[in-house]
């Protein structure tokens, strides 16, 4: 057997057991949760409230599944090394993002997605397809993503209840963060998708947010 296939074998089993952590044990990271320097509030919530933001931050959650499987699935058969390596970072932010929403739903007295392991396996084989449609375009779809993304968490700041300050900044550096993602992918020559292919992208997004905050 050569050493490319034994280190894709080694990159597959890093990436199953990478799913399985991801989809059932408590998501941990180093980085600083933008919420640490703000004072819980939680008293201030009524039990309609709090259900009511726990539930979006399980939706954001299950999005953030969602991208780090998409990411890693990308960045597993490109065979742009550099590429890969971005990808990698950009996996390594959303698990960030991930830990941070998880966490904030502990606090909030709600739990995750039943469905997440569901949300990890699709959205990497979708990526998977999207690096096999090329690196541009895979490039492309990263960067629509983040656009939806973004567009679904200023969605979420406006809905959420007036004194869920910790939510709040989770969100709003979760948003500063996907639009980065965005922007550099267009950067590193990032291909625009059609229009169809947005349209997809938008009523498959809706499916799972509609799913995530209720099962």
């Amino acid at each position: 057997m050569s050493a490319n296939r034994i280190g894709f074998l080694d990159r597959c089993i890093t990436e199953l057991d990478t799913a399985l952590r991801v989809s059932y044990a408590q998501a941990r990271t180093s980085a600083a949760n933008p919420a640490d320097d703000t004072p819980p509030a939680d008293a201030e919530l009524s039990a309609t409230e709090r259900d009511f933001s726990a539930r979006l931050m399980r939706v954001n959650h299950s999005g953030e599944v969602a991208a780090q499987a998409l990411y890693r699935g990308q960045s597993l058969v490109t065979g742009d090394l550099a590429l890969g390596q971005k990808l990698l970072k950009a996996a390594d932010e959303e698990h960030a993002h991930l830990a941070w929403c998880q966490r904030r739903i502990n606090e909030l007295g709600g739990r995750v997605s039943y469905l997440t392991p569901l949300w990890y396996g699709g959205s990497f084989l979708i990526g998977i397809a999207a690096a096999l449609a090329g690196d541009r375009t895979s490039l492309g779809f990263l960067a629509e993503t983040e656009k939806q993304v973004t567009e679904h968490l200023d969605g979420h700041l406006q809905r959420l209840p007036t004194s869920d300050k910790r939510s709040r900044k989770i969100l709003e550096k979760m948003r500063d963060d996907e639009i980065n993602h965005g922007t550099k992918a267009m950067a590193s020559g990032g291909k625009e998708l059609p229009e169809p292919a947005k349209f997809v992208m938008r009523c498959t997004s809706r499916i799972m947010t509609a799913l995530a905050h209720k099962i």
